[in-house]
């Protein structure tokens, strides 16, 4: 009869929320090393960010822990992805789970943008799936 493997979990669903986590991982590790390396947000008078002490400024500390988000949203995108694969019953709650995450990647850059929109499209097409 042929293999029949492939319509046992969410293919397409499992492939997008990859290539999304993938993307939202990527570009929020970019943003904390260059957030942690000493960059320059905005200049100004004590330079790289930096406040009055040279301990790290107010903008540099918000931006670092917005890609801290992203970074965590990346990770539980991929998480999710895997368990769609592996847990296909479960496809609503790890759609959802996607779906969530890559909407919270926006505080993160969101997977240069891209990566958000397709976790979002994952997500609902893993939640539309039907076994």
């Amino acid at each position: 009869m042929g293999d029949q493997t492939h319509y046992l979990y969410p293919n397409t669903a499992f492939a997008l929320s990859l290539v999304a986590g993938t993307l939202i991982l990527v570009s929020a590790s970019m943003a904390i090393l260059w957030v942690y390396s000493g960059a320059s947000l905005w200049g100004g008078m004590m330079g790289a960010g930096r406040g009055m002490m040279g301990s790290m400024g107010f903008g540099t500390m918000v931006f670092g822990g917005m890609a801290t988000i992203g970074l965590i949203s990346g990770i539980v995108v991929l998480v999710g992805a895997v368990l769609l694969r592996s847990r296909p019953r479960e496809y609503a709650t790890w759609g959802v789970l996607i779906l969530v995450f890559s909407i919270l990647s926006f505080l993160g850059m969101g997977g240069f943008f891209v990566g958000g929109v397709i976790g979002i499209v994952a997500g609902a097409l893993a939640l539309s799936w039907k076994p």
